[in-house]
């Protein structure tokens, strides 16, 4: 099934008990709210889909994994309620990875910055290459990695987390992301990635579906206030937004 439009592309399949989500979007593989909802409404649909085991979260090209979020739309913020429903497209999207009843493994080819850092976090397990160097670049540009700290911080730590935020400007090596445990494991290019993924998400796939749900439900314990925790994130980043040091430097990161 294939979702097109100028917001970006959202392309899901099904084989062998594996569900594939594609994003694309011709600004790195940026996130409009709408194709945010649309991977996270993807996500709540493969939840109670009995015909899948396992989910692979991947975006489209040979260049950027996730840019974060879409410049245009932070630019047209004009509002608080505006800014705040942008950001809560983030929040939901991470919501709904971690409560999906499916495993989700990240597939990290290039990389990310952002909101695609959070995206990686949010993944039960993630292949990266070492092209897929990460940054945390909100401070820069007046805002911060409110809405995604959570998930992050809970895969590497708050000393790493504090370490990509204050340092926005510096991006991480694949091999940092690995020690740190942001990714699972590193290969040399895509060829060898999908080579491990599939022989990975298969065998992951032929396991009892129940005793993966219920190590799912484990492998999240903890969160279960980030319904509410991520949305009062967002109206934080929201508020931030608006502001005219952001909006000179979302300007001149554009430019």
């Amino acid at each position: 099934m294939t979702a097109a439009s100028t917001a970006g592309t959202l392309t899901t399949t099904i084989q062998d008990k594996i569900a594939t989500v594609q994003f694309a979007h011709p600004a790195s593989n940026s996130f409009p709210r709408q194709l945010l909802d649309a991977v996270t409404n993807a996500l709540n649909e493969l939840s109670t889909n009995d015909a899948v085991s396992v989910i692979i979260l991947r975006s489209e090209g040979e260049g950027a994994f996730c840019a974060g979020a879409s410049f245009d739309e932070l630019l047209a913020v004009s509002n608080l309620e505006q800014g705040t429903t942008f950001f809560s497209g983030f929040a939901n999207l991470i919501n709904a990875m971690r409560s999906c009843s499916k495993i989700i493994v990240g597939r990290i080819h290039g990389k990310a910055v952002g909101g695609g850092v959070g995206i990686a976090a949010a993944c039960d397990y993630a292949f990266a290459t070492t092209k897929a160097a990460v940054k945390l670049s909100e401070l820069a540009i007046g805002i911060g990695p409110f809405v995604i700290e959570p998930a992050v911080s809970r895969k590497i730590g708050k000393t790493a987390m504090t370490q990509m935020t204050l340092a926005a400007h510096e991006w991480k090596t694949p091999e940092w992301a690995l020690e740190k445990g942001l990714f699972a494991k590193v290969l040399d290019d895509q060829t060898e990635l999908d080579i491990d993924l599939a022989h990975f998400t298969t065998k992951l796939a032929s396991y009892n579906p129940e005793a993966l749900s219920q190590m799912k439900k484990i492998i999240w314990e903890g969160t279960s206030d980030w319904d509410t925790l991520l949305l009062d994130r967002a109206a934080i980043s929201g508020e931030l937004v608006l502001s005219e040091f952001t909006k000179n430097a979302l300007n001149q990161f554009k430019k």
